[in-house]
């Protein structure tokens, strides 16, 4: 076989056989295919697309090409959520420990933030003594004992995947619903999981901008899942707006903190029992209320159950910034629109995001808002402040928050919307 003739075949719209498929991605890896081959073969499938074989072959070959994982739960399903990431999104640190105390087993694989949307694991970095990075064996011993874990994604999982995501990452190649599926799915399914729900963000601060979009990818994935022995569901949830009331990395354990001590914004509980139900559904556990659950502090107990078998001290020590600076309001009005890629952009001036994979990123930095869509606001009020160890970038986030409210005289005529539908 030939990379320049499947290269030509793909950009064609002509549907490669498994053989072609598979010989070309081993090849990739044996370095018989070069980088700048593989950067064309995934322009012509951002172009092409990719058949429904052609994907369920594709995202098979991801797996196949690291370790898949299995687990000893006692029994309880295996069951996990991805979110395809947004801003302020901390509610893994919160359905992780309810799917839990509900009755599931979770072995949620987690990774570090790029841009505007932050990682889960920079996040829990924020609490002292928190190891992202355990062995198989403890992994293993958790699951068992505790029956759920937010750690690394192990390097020996779709090996496949991280070289070429991270070629994509660089040759404009990324926004592809195909690969993007592929990536996603053949990380879950490598993972050993029997029950997935996919959290897929859509609007201003997501990847998926429009609701059509996010429901090609949503349908996609659940395909991909149920091909495989995964049953998959998936939520379209609104990212117009950034959830909660925190962006960053330590404000954001706060408030998960806050939410599974029985509080926290009305808008990260409703997204995280919406979840939690889905998951319950998706592993067949009838007859329990996450919403009681949740309420009655046994979440807040299995994740400091977490916490401490992945290396903390009770109580929990959570990372907070040195500086601070306010923005406040310029006029009286309604908060009509807070607008999540601007906050996103903001978190990530202080100092809680990184623009390369290799950068650090402040523990406690982050921003936090203190208005919601549809409060009224007086001048001089404070909407929202910018936590960094850098007074400077403290400043430079506060400044950049300004353009992010939307606030005038008139009555906010609709309620923002978090789900937005789901699909199976």
């Amino acid at each position: 076989m030939s990379p320049a003739d499947i290269i030509c075949k793909k950009r064609d719209g002509v549907e490669l056989s498994d053989e072609e498929l598979s010989w070309f991605l081993s090849s990739y890896m044996q370095g018989g295919v070069a980088e700048e081959q593989m950067s064309a073969f995934a322009m012509a499938v951002v172009f092409q697309g990719m058949s429904e074989r052609e994907l369920n072959t594709w995202t098979r070959l991801y797996v196949e090409s690291g370790e898949v994982l299995t687990w000893e739960t006692g029994g309880r399903p295996l069951v996990d959520k991805h979110s395809t990431g947004g801003v302020g999104d901390k509610v893994t640190l919160v359905l992780t420990p309810l799917a839990v105390a509900c009755g599931l087993a979770v072995p949620q694989l987690s990774g570090r933030g790029l841009g505007h949307t932050g990682g889960t694991l920079d996040k829990l970095d924020a609490i002292k003594g928190w190891r992202s990075e355990i062995t198989r064996e403890e992994m293993q011993e958790q699951m068992r004992v505790v029956g759920g874990m937010i750690v690394s994604a192990s390097t020996e999982i779709a090996t496949a995947d991280k070289r070429l995501y991270a070629l994509r990452d660089v040759t404009g190649t990324v926004e592809s619903i195909p690969l993007i599926a592929a990536s996603i799915m053949g990380k879950k399914i490598a993972e050993g999981t029997s029950g997935l729900v996919l959290d897929v963000k859509v609007g201003k601060g997501a990847f998926m901008k429009t609701l059509e979009d996010g429901r090609d990818l949503a349908e996609t994935m659940c395909r991909i899942g149920q091909a495989n022995g995964v049953r998959t569901l998936a939520a379209l949830t609104s990212m117009d707006q950034p959830l909660g009331r925190s962006a960053g990395n330590g404000v954001e354990v706060l408030e998960a903190l806050e939410c599974l001590n029985g509080g926290g914004p009305a808008d990260l509980r409703e997204l995280t029992l919406v979840l939690a139900e889905q998951m319950l559904r998706v592993g067949g556990v009838q007859g329990v209320d996450p919403e009681k659950v949740l309420s009655s502090g046994e979440a807040m107990h299995v994740f400091e159950e977490i916490a401490k078998a992945q290396g903390c001290k009770l109580p929990l020590d959570v990372a907070q910034s040195s500086f601070t600076s306010e923005l406040l309001a310029e006029r009286d009005g309604y908060v009509h629109n807070i607008d999540a890629m601007t906050v996103g952009v903001a978190a990530w001036r202080t100092g809680a995001g990184r623009a390369r994979k290799e950068d650090e990123v402040q523990k406690g930095a982050g921003v936090v808002w203190e208005v919601g869509v549809g409060d009224y606001v007086r001048k001089g009020q404070v909407l929202a402040r910018s936590y960094s160890d850098d007074s400077l970038m403290a400043a430079e986030s506060c400044a950049a928050l300004s353009d992010a409210f939307d606030i005038n005289a008139e009555v906010p005529q609709h309620e923002a919307k978090m789900l937005l539908s789901l699909v199976e």
